[in-house]
C-alpha cells in the first residue's frame, strides 16, 4: 500500500494535550488542556496527520493495564470526534526498566526519546513530508523530535535546558498558531 505523503504533527499526551494528572486512575480524569481540541482540529483541517506518541510507564509499574491505556485513547478520540477532530494514530510505550510487572520491565526502542513509536507510525501512516513536528512538554520529547527529524515544539511556561527548538509556547494552541504563522 502506498501512502500519500502528508505532514505529521506528533503530540505528547500528558501535559501537552490533556492535563498531566500523574497517573490517570479513571476515564473521568481525562481533561483536555484549554485550546487543545481546537488546535488538533486545525491540524486535521490543514491536512496534517495527528499522532499521539506517549510514554505510559504506569503499565510497567502496575498502576493500570494496557487495556486502560487503549480505553483512555478511545475516550479521547470520542471527545475529539464530537468536535470534528481526530487522531490518526495513537502510539504508546508501556515499558520501563524499573517496572514491577515483569513482562513490561525492560528497556525498549519505543520509549521516548528513542524513536520506535515514530518508526511504527512511519510504517503505518508515512512516510511524512517535511516539515513535520513534535509537540511536547519534556526534554525527552525534544530529543525524540531531533532523532526523528521532526521540528521540536516545546510546550510549557518554563524553559528547561532543552537545546534548540523550533518553537516554545505556553500551550499546544499557541504552538500550532506559531507553526501556521511560520509556514
Amino acid at each position: 500500500m502506498t501512502h500519500r505523503q502528508q505532514q505529521a504533527a506528533f503530540l505528547d499526551r500528558d501535559g501537552t494535550v490533556i492535563e498531566d494528572a500523574g497517573y490517570l486512575a479513571t476515564l473521568d480524569d481525562i481533561r483536555f488542556l484549554p485550546g487543545a481540541i481546537l488546535a488538533i482540529k486545525r491540524l486535521n483541517d490543514a491536512g496534517f496527520l495527528v499522532v499521539i506518541a506517549t510514554n505510559q510507564s504506569g503499565v510497567a509499574r502496575g498502576y493500570f493495564s494496557e487495556s486502560f491505556v487503549l480505553d483512555v485513547h478511545e475516550a479521547m478520540n470520542r471527545q475529539l470526534r464530537s468536535h470534528g477532530a481526530h487522531f490518526d494514530g495513537l502510539y504508546y510505550c508501556p515499558h520501563h526498566v524499573d517496572g514491577s510487572v515483569a513482562e513490561y520491565s525492560r528497556p525498549c526502542e519505543c520509549r521516548k526519546p528513542k524513536t520506535g513509536m515514530f518508526q511504527l507510525a512511519t510504517r503505518l501512516l508515512g512516510p511524512f513530508s517535511q516539515p513535520s513536528y513534535m509537540f511536547g512538554d519534556r526534554e525527552s520529547d525534544m530529543e525524540f523530535a531531533r532523532s526523528a527529524d521532526l521540528r521540536p515544539c516545546f510546550i510549557g511556561s518554563h524553559r528547561p535546558e532543552i537545546g534548540d527548538v523550533f518553537c516554545h509556547a505556553a500551550s499546544l494552541a499557541d504552538a500550532v498558531d506559531f507553526v501556521f504563522t511560520a509556514r
